[in-house]
């Protein structure tokens, strides 16, 4: 748990929708009096831009462990600029992507150790775990359908068998950890995405 406010984050593949989702759930939250801080990863701070432009502009994937070395030096000045400070407000953070997505595509999907991972994510985010994720849960082949045609970067043109080590990653994470994870079935219409996914989030406000 975060020593103050919330700090939630939005998990899912490739086309869950989870753009939409957070600005959706940040204006509720709002709307409750509660300060409200929305951000991503990669990026959200000045540095974390810089490497998501800089990782998401090569024409093929990097390594592995690059790729999850980058994804962490990201998330450390996030977490060290952003989200630490505004817990410690009393805000709610709602984050699109954290550690559990480092998991599900290094680990899950490019094969590295995770126990290697964690300790990374770790040292990023010293110690700090999500209150609450929340899952937007998609195939693979649907969410793709979704976006662009043949992907905007070159993680969404990874082949499918890739993206469903991803989901079967997600899944396996939620299903370990039922009190933290709530999953949410992403191929619904987005209205009733959004109407499940406050339903959820709003008991931790409430609490």
């Amino acid at each position: 748990m975060s020593p103050q406010g919330l700090l939630v984050t939005l998990e899912g593949g490739e086309g869950a929708g989870k753009s939409t989702q957070i600005a959706r759930l940040g204006e509720r939250a709002r709307e409750l009096g509660r300060e409200v801080i929305t951000c991503r990863e990669p990026g959200g701070t000045e540095v974390g831009e810089h490497l998501r432009n800089a990782l998401f502009g090569l024409t093929h994937a990097p390594t592995a462990l690059t790729e999850l070395m980058t994804f962490s030096a990201a998330r450390a000045e996030l977490v060290t600029t952003v989200i630490q400070p505004a817990l410690e407000r009393g805000a709610v953070v709602i984050c699109d992507r954290f550690t559990d997505s480092t998991i599900a595509y290094q680990g899950y999907g490019r094969g590295l150790n995770i126990g290697t991972i964690k300790a990374i994510n770790a040292i990023a985010t010293g110690g700090l775990e999500p209150d609450l994720t929340l899952l937007f849960d998609i195939s693979p082949s649907r969410g793709r359908a979704r976006g662009a045609e043949g992907g905007t970067d070159y993680v969404e043109r990874e082949e499918l068998t890739f993206h469903e080590r991803v989901r079967e990653g997600f899944r396996t994470l939620a299903h370990a950890d039922r009190d933290r994870w709530i999953i949410l079935d992403a191929a619904l219409p987005v209205d009733e995405v959004t109407e499940n996914a406050w339903s959820a989030l709003r008991r931790f406000l409430t609490i």
